[in-house]
């Protein structure tokens, strides 16, 4: 285990067995949407590269627009 995870874990194991479960679910959401996202990945290896070549050829065209990071949206 990393340094930072432990660090993490440390912090977690504090809060309330609510809030625990809740980041539990979180992270073991996250691991798993990172596995079948390598699985589709592996089994069609050019869709990571055709995605960013239509990304492009929409910016390139004029079809994007710029993210305003500051907006709140709440």
């Amino acid at each position: 285990m990393t340094q930072l995870l432990e660090q993490a874990v440390k912090r977690i194991s504090s809060l309330p067995d609510k809030e625990q479960d809740a980041l539990a679910e979180l992270i073991l959401a996250e691991v798993e949407s990172e596995k079948r996202w390598d699985k589709l990945f592996e089994s069609s290896p050019d869709t990571l590269a055709d995605m960013a070549a239509e990304a492009l050829a929409e910016e390139k065209a004029g079809r994007t627009s710029t993210l305003d990071l500051t907006r709140d949206f709440s």
